[in-house]
């Protein structure tokens, strides 16, 4: 009778421990697949969403940080662009520009090279519209109130551009194969001069989209 009593307490403890170890299994086995179902989420999300170098993403752009720099490539601030439910918002924090007055376009190419900024090209204008709040078949979609920077040279601004989006394949987008510009002029813009708005050279410039290759 003892040795059979010790031989059923040895199986119920073998028992035991196998339970014990099934129950370890399945908890390693659930953490484990777990962990397996975070990185393929992790994988899927790094897939469906591809940074650009301008911060935006292959899907959907709705907001842009653009670098402005002067005619000696120094950096003056920042222009940021939000994607808007009519537009765009242009949020301008810049300094150390000259007080005045200045015209201030979207260009048509996504170029902004100093100290000229020609490579910006022409205005923004997909509409075919003429230049100039104030001309009668106007107005560029690329045109901008005037910029003014005060005696400290430093701008703190929020401007909305209606009819225009950051999403790429929309109607009027800035996201275009050329790209697109910023760019600050040397004086006023009169709002109705062909096709520029008399407004001068340009002093400062940032890439908003650049061209796709």
């Amino acid at each position: 009778m003892m040795f059979r009593r010790g031989k059923l307490a040895l199986l119920s403890g073998a028992v035991l421990f196998m339970v014990a170890c099934d129950e370890e299994v399945t908890e390693l086995e659930e953490s484990g697949q777990e962990e397996v179902a975070e990185d393929a989420t992790d994988d899927e999300t790094d897939e469906d969403t591809t940074i650009l170098e301008d911060g935006g993403t292959d899907e959907e752009v709705t907001a842009l940080d653009v670098d402005m720099v002067n005619s000696d490539s120094t950096y003056v601030g920042s222009a940021v662009f939000d994607e808007g439910e009519d537009g765009v918002t242009l949020t301008l924090n810049l300094e150390g520009l000259p007080a005045g007055e200045y015209g201030m376009h979207i260009h048509e190419a996504g170029m902004a090279t100093p100290p000229t900024f020609e490579d910006a090209e022409g205005h923004f204008n997909p509409t075919d519209a003429d230049h100039g709040f104030d001309a009668e078949d106007g107005h560029h979609l690329g045109d901008l109130p005037n910029l003014v920077v005060p005696e400290n040279g430093i701008v703190s601004e929020t401007i909305e551009i209606p009819g225009v989006t950051l999403l790429p394949g929309e109607d009027n987008t800035l996201a275009t194969e050329e790209g697109t510009a910023l760019i600050i002029h040397t004086e006023p813009d009169d709002y109705e001069t062909q096709p520029t708005g008399d407004a001068g050279e340009r002093m400062v410039g940032g890439v908003i989209f650049a061209p796709q290759e």
